[in-house]
């Protein structure tokens, strides 16, 4: 039966943080109706939680036209892709000791919160293959975003001998099919920016060779001004951290420091954080604050759920699919 989700949403989710989400659902849903654009941004280990099974269909039907997202978001949908059978659950992981989180490392598991990562099937399989990208545009004197590689990655096939989930269950390969457009500020802090950095010790890369951050909002500036019209661009922040702070603060920018003063306010706001409002924490500041800063309007429509990312945005994205 089509949109049973949706209905049982709409039926039970009546108050409080239930009701947020609702709201923030049929914002996101009227937003998209009035031809704007939405930004969806990435924090936490959203890709390892597996939110790509719903990501992946909101990017093939255009209900997000760009990304921001962690180094460590880029890169885990990739190993979710290639190395699923070798992930290890451990459900009681709030009682582990010390020395059997030792263990696990030492079997080459690196642990995210209940799931393991399993080192030598996911970060090693991907190691030689992006080295290739990596030095094939060094030798060739070209230079890409992060993102950009994943996609040289996934589109050159390479990696399908690997796969171990159904490909459409990836949101990164859903992205590189369309194009989509990607930001990932602070790279250099996951594992692929590290094991770069150490090539660029070794003297085998140079740092130049992945554009930076400062290049990402550089671009960033130009798509805003150029998509985002008079009515501005919706902001969907999944998290807190980086993800978000970084894009949303290129409205700003434009405004104050770039003197162009026609840029219009992100036209949505919503974020899904169980930050606590308090502080000093700007992963939980209220919505209004941005005010202050110059990113969202008066009248921008705003919402707040304060609940558990990886419960709540696949509940959105069904709503929005029509599930």
């Amino acid at each position: 039966m089509a949109k049973e989700i949706k209905n049982f949403i709409e039926t039970h989710f009546l108050h409080f943080n239930a009701a947020a989400l609702v709201d923030a659902a049929k914002g996101y849903e009227a937003h998209l109706a009035s031809g704007k654009k939405m930004l969806i941004s990435l924090a936490g280990a959203m890709s390892t939680a597996e939110l790509g099974i719903s990501l992946a269909e909101m990017i093939r039907q255009d209900k997000v036209h760009m990304i921001s997202c962690t180094g460590a978001n880029l890169e885990e949908d990739l190993m979710n892709l290639v190395a699923h059978k070798s992930y290890k659950r451990v459900p009681n992981y709030r009682d582990l000791t010390p020395q059997e989180e030792w263990e696990l490392l030492e079997q080459g598991l690196n642990r995210v919160t209940d799931t393991c990562i399993p080192e030598e099937e996911a970060f090693r399989r991907l190691q030689k293959h992006v080295f290739d990208c990596w030095n094939k545009a060094e030798q060739e004197g070209k230079r890409y975003f992060p993102h950009e590689y994943m996609y040289q990655l996934l589109l050159s096939g390479v990696l399908e001998e690997y796969y171990e989930i159904d490909p459409k269950n990836s949101w990164m390969l859903a992205a590189a099919e369309k194009n989509l457009p990607i930001i990932v500020p602070g790279w250099e802090d996951s594992t692929l920016g590290n094991i770069f950095a150490s090539y660029c010790i070794k003297g085998q890369l140079q740092p130049s060779t992945v554009k930076s951050g400062i290049e990402y909002m550089m671009w960033l500036a130009d798509y805003y001004s150029q998509t985002a019209g008079k009515e501005g661009i919706g902001f969907f922040q999944i998290g807190g951290g980086i993800a978000g702070d970084f894009p949303i603060c290129v409205v700003p920018m434009l405004y104050q420091d770039l003197e162009q003063t026609e840029t219009p306010f992100w036209s949505y706001f919503c974020q899904i954080s169980d930050s606590t409002t308090s502080f000093g924490s700007y992963s939980g500041a209220v919505p209004n604050e941005k005010i202050t800063w110059g990113k969202l309007d008066i009248d921008t429509p705003k919402f707040i759920i304060e609940s558990d990312a990886t419960i709540v945005a696949p509940l959105i994205f069904a709503y929005l699919l029509g599930q």
